[in-house]
C-alpha cells in the first residue's frame, strides 16, 4: 500500500516540505503562547519561561554529545525541538483539555476526571504527539537516521522542547497562585514545582520519548518488514506505559511518588545513560574500522582515522583549522568530519544488512567520496595535526613527510597525495588493513601482509577518476 501510495502521488519537492513543516511550526508557536500567555498571565508567563529555560540548555547538550560521532544537522534538531515545543504541546493541551472536560461531563466527577485524564488520556496523547516528529525525520530524513544513537538524539530534542513548553505552563500557574495566596518564599507552590520538575526530574519527558526514539533507531538498521514496524510500535506503547506510571505515582499513597522515583526512574534512566555512553563508544569503533577500509585505499591520511574517531581530536581539529584559516577553514573541518562518519556508518548498515538494506549504497558512497576529497585539502592536515598533539600516533610521526610513513606506525598504509592513488611499498598495520579482493581488482599492486577486515572488499583507490563503488565479495555484484 505505502508504495501504492507512492507510484499514484507525487512526492513533494524538499522546498516544499520545509515550507509547510515552518509554516506549521510557526502557526502553531503563535498558538501555543497564547494559549499559555492566557492560562498563566502575562507576569506568570514570563516568570515561567525564565524558570523553564534552565534546563533546557544542559538537556541539549548531553543529547548533542551524544550523537557527536555522527552529527546529526542543527536545522534538523532545532525542527525536532520546536515540534516538541510547539505543535506537539499544542496538540497535547487541546486532546487533554477536551478530553478532561468530556470524561467529567459523562462521569459529573471532575476529580475523577482529572485521574483518568493524566493516567490514561495525557500519557497517549502526549508520547504520540512527540512521536509524530520522529516518524517525520524517519520517513522524510533517512540518511540522517541511522541507528538507535540518532533515535536517542532525536526523542531528546523533542521531547526537551515539550518538556519547556509544559514546565512553562505548570510554573506560570504555581506562580500566579503564590500571588493570590501571598505565599512566601520557601513556602511557595512555585519553589516546590520548580524542585520536582527542574532539579529532581528534568530527565522525565526525555526518557519517556528516548524509548520510542530507540524503536525508530532499531528499525532503521533492520532489513526485514517486521523488524521496521515492530520496534517502534514496542517503544512508543513502553514510552505510555512508563509515563502513565510516573503521571499515577501519587495515587499510589503518601510516598508513591518517591517511590516511583527511586525505584523506576532513576535506574531506567541510569540504564539508558550506560546504554548511551555504549551505543556512542560502538558507534566511534564502526567509524574508526570502516574508514581504515577508505584510508588503505588512499582516501585518508594514516592519521586522520584515530583523528576521526576520536571526539576530543575532531574538536582540535577545527580549533586549528579556524586559527590557521578563520571559520570558514573550521566549517570545512566540521564538514569533512561529519561526511567521514557518515561514509564508515553507511558502510557499516551495507556490509551488515547487505544490498537489499543499503540499495543506493554505490551513489551515496560517490557523493560522500566526492566530498572528501574536495575539503581534504584542508581538513587532512588539521586532523592529522590533532592526531599528534592528542597522542593517537606517535609524536615524531609527520604526516607530511614522506619518510614518516613507517611500517611499525599503527594504522593504515599512508598514500602519495600527488599522484592521488596509494603507495603500494609502504606497509600497513595488520589489525586495520584489509586485503585486496582479487575479483575486485582496482589496478594497483595489493601489500601482500593485508588482511580481510569484512565481507566488503577493499575500497576503490583514491581520486575523482576512481570515485565508483565497492564490488561484493565474489565480484559478481556492484552496488
Amino acid at each position: 500500500m505505502y508504495r501504492a501510495l507512492h507510484l499514484v502521488l507525487p512526492r513533494p519537492s524538499g522546498t516544499v516540505r520545509t515550507c509547510v513543516l515552518l509554516a506549521l511550526l510557526a502557526a502553531t508557536g503563535v498558538a501555543i503562547l497564547e494559549l499559555v500567555r492566557e492560562q498563566t498571565g502575562t507576569s506568570g508567563f514570563f516568570v515561567g519561561l525564565g524558570l523553564a529555560l534552565l534546563p533546557v540548555a544542559p538537556l541539549m547538550a548531553a543529547f548533542r554529545w551524544l550523537g557527536r560521532a555522527a552529527p546529526v544537522p542543527w536545522s534538523q534538531l532545532l525542527f525536532c525541538f520546536g515540534w516538541g515545543a510547539c505543535t506537539a504541546a499544542l496538540i497535547a493541551i487541546l486532546a487533554n483539555n477536551f478530553a478532561t472536560q468530556w470524561i467529567a461531563a459523562t462521569t459529573t466527577d471532575a476529580s475523577a476526571a482529572d485521574h483518568l485524564g493524566s493516567v490514561a488520556i495525557a500519557p497517549v496523547v502526549e508520547e504520540s504527539a512527540k512521536a509524530a516528529a520522529l516518524l517525520l525525520v524517519f520517513v522524510f530524513r533517512r540518511r540522517h537516521f541511522t541507528g538507535p544513537a540518532d533515535g536517542f538524539v532525536v526523542a531528546g530534542f523533542t521531547a526537551t522542547g515539550f518538556a519547556f513548553t509544559e514546565n512553562i505552563l505548570y510554573l506560570g500557574n504555581a506562580f500566579v497562585e503564590d500571588l493570590a495566596d501571598r505565599s512566601g518564599a520557601l513556602e511557595s507552590v512555585t519553589a516546590a514545582t520548580f524542585f520536582v520538575r527542574i532539579v529532581l526530574s528534568p530527565f522525565a519527558h526525555p526518557l519517556f520519548t528516548v524509548l520510542t526514539g530507540l524503536g525508530f533507531g532499531v528499525a532503521a538498521v533492520s532489513a526485514r518488514r517486521s523488524r521496521r514496524i515492530c520496534p517502534p510500535l514496542l517503544g512508543l506503547a513502553l514510552a505510555m506505559g512508563m509515563h502513565a506510571l510516573w503521571n499515577g505515582s501519587s495515587q499510589f499513597g503518601e510516598h508513591g511518588f518517591y517511590v516511583v522515583y527511586s525505584c523506576v526512574m532513576v535506574p531506567v534512566f541510569g540504564l539508558l545513560v550506560w546504554l548511551a555512553v555504549r551505543i556512542r563508544r560502538n558507534r566511534l569503533r564502526a567509524v574508526e574500522g570502516e574508514l581504515a577500509l577508505y584510508a588503505a585505499a588512499g582516501w585518508l591520511g594514516p592519521a586522520e582515522v584515530p583523528a576521526l574517531a576520536s571526539i576530543p581530536a575532531r574538536s582540535l581539529a577545527r580549533s586549528l583549522a579556524r586559527r590557521s584559516g578563520g571559520r570558514a577553514a573550521g566549517r570545512t573541518v566540521a564538514r569533512y568530519e561529519a561526511d567521514a562518519a557518515a561514509l564508515a556508518l553507511l558502510r557499516n548498515r551495507a556490509r551488515r544488512g547487505g544490498p537489499a538494506r543499503e540499495r543506493d549504497f554505490a551513489g551515496r558512497e560517490r557523493e560522500l567520496l566526492h566530498r572528501l576529497w574536495q575539503s581534504r585539502a584542508t581538513a587532512g592536515p588539521a586532523l592529522a595535526r590533532a592526531a599528534v598533539i592528542e597522542e593517537l600516533v606517535p609524536p615524531w610521526f609527520d604526516p607530511l613527510d614522506p619518510a614518516a610513513a613507517r611500517t611499525d606506525v599503527p594504522g593504515p598504509r599512508r598514500t602519495d597525495h600527488d599522484r592521488g592513488a596509494p603507495d603500494p611499498t609502504r606497509g600497513t598495520h595488520p589489525a586495520t588493513a584489509p586485503a585486496t579482493n582479487p575479483g575486485t581488482a582496482t589496478g594497483t599492486n595489493p601489500d601482500p601482509g593485508l588482511r580481510r577486515s569484512g565481507p566488503w572488499s577493499s575500497a576503490t583507490p583514491a581520486g575523482p577518476a576512481s570515485i565508483r563503488p565497492c564490488v561484493l565479495p565474489g565480484g559478481d555484484e556492484v552496488r
